[in-house]
């Protein structure tokens, strides 16, 4: 019970093929002398479902195929679609070899969820009998006249007899052109199994063919390879780039930050101003050391010029007691040369005072 109900239940399976049990109650269930019109059919008023049969190779399966069956299973309202496939035999004899055998081909048709039945072994053309028996009321196919060595078009007595509607080809795709693809990039394709596995005897390729394949493949797995390590050494160079450079920001950062760039700004400006203005003796020193004592600096200045006086008067002395009278203005001399040794010393005094002072204690 359970087993049937999920049998029921179930959404997604192939169509069963026209000797299966599914198949022969459906076409039991069909009363066939019920004939359906075409304006029947296109309005939707029939008493049971539209048996509707389209025909085919469908080698290599591909969405052209897949395209005409959905035309024809939506081309009446509740239309019960039959697909015929012909056999390797009929299809050798009458178009030429195919990629896949007849069990592929079969089963790669069954499995389209357009379709409701497939009939194994189908006829290259339509006679009563073969209608008769699967119940067909329309059959689907692209409106191109088919022609055979017999007839201009095998599908004209369907036409005749209004039992013919038609559907359209997918344009640029087909079985053909997807074989002619192959042929085109041959090599490409024969690489490509060798590298999947594939025996040179598989593709029938000659050993010489084989080995120029296979090192065709190796030069282009080196190329990749190589591709591969240079991206990796880029990402790696740029990643290390990124941390280094952030390194240097928070270095830089740390050395040059705004409490940094003041205190370098404020030592430079420091130099740039003691560089451009010297700075004098130090104050209250006449031999460049400090007082003792804390003595005031212009009495340092009196007393010397006080020794000066005295010795220029010691010396007048002796001149006289030689007999040699020197002139007041060589006195001048000497105290002004000490005076001025006095000065050079000591850059702070001022001149004009020192002048006075020295005029009113030489005379």
């Amino acid at each position: 019970m359970c087993d049937k109900i999920e049998e029921e239940c179930t959404i997604c399976k192939p169509a069963p093929y026209s000797h299966d049990e599914e198949a022969m109650l459906e076409r039991d269930r069909c009363d066939y002398t019920q004939r359906i019109t075409y304006q029947m059919a296109r309005s939707g008023q029939t008493t049971r479902r539209v048996r509707v049969y389209a025909d085919g190779i469908y080698d290599l399966f591909h969405q052209g195929h897949a395209r005409q069956l959905l035309q024809a299973k939506n081309i009446f309202p509740n239309v019960y679609l039959i697909v015929g496939v012909c056999n390797d035999e009929l299809t050798h004899r009458m178009k030429g070899r195919t990629v896949m055998n007849g069990f592929e081909r079969y089963e790669g048709v069954r499995h389209c969820r357009y379709v409701d039945e497939i009939v194994q072994n189908a006829p290259w053309t339509l006679s009563d009998e073969f209608i008769a028996d699967n119940k067909i009321d329309f059959v689907a196919h692209d409106d191109i006249p088919y022609e055979t060595d017999n007839m201009d078009d095998i599908y004209a007595p369907l036409k005749a007899r209004g039992m013919f509607v038609a559907t359209e080809r997918t344009e640029g795709v087909s079985t053909s052109d997807i074989v002619a693809r192959i042929v085109k990039d041959y090599d490409l394709y024969v690489r490509r199994n060798l590298a999947r596995g594939y025996s040179a005897k598989e593709l029938n390729v000659s050993f010489l063919s084989e080995k120029k394949f296979r090192l065709q493949n190796k030069m282009d797995e080196l190329k990749s390879r190589g591709k591969r390590e240079m991206t990796k050494v880029k990402g790696n160079i740029i990643t290390k780039w990124e941390e280094k450079s952030r390194e240097f920001i928070d270095t830089f950062l740390l050395l040059f930050g705004r409490e940094n760039l003041n205190h370098l700004w404020n030592e430079s400006k420091g130099k740039l101003l003691q560089a451009l203005s010297p700075p004098g003796s130090p104050s209250g020193s006449v031999n460049g050391d400090d007082t003792e004592g804390g003595e005031d600096y212009s009495k340092t200045i009196d007393d010397y010029l006080e020794m000066a006086e005295k010795l220029s008067s010691d010396s007048g002395s002796n001149e006289s007691l030689h007999g040699k009278q020197r002139p007041k203005q060589k006195r001048s001399s000497l105290a002004r040369r000490s005076y001025q040794s006095l000065q050079s010393r000591s850059p702070e005094l001022e001149a004009d005072g020192d002048d006075a002072e020295y005029e009113r204690r030489s005379d």
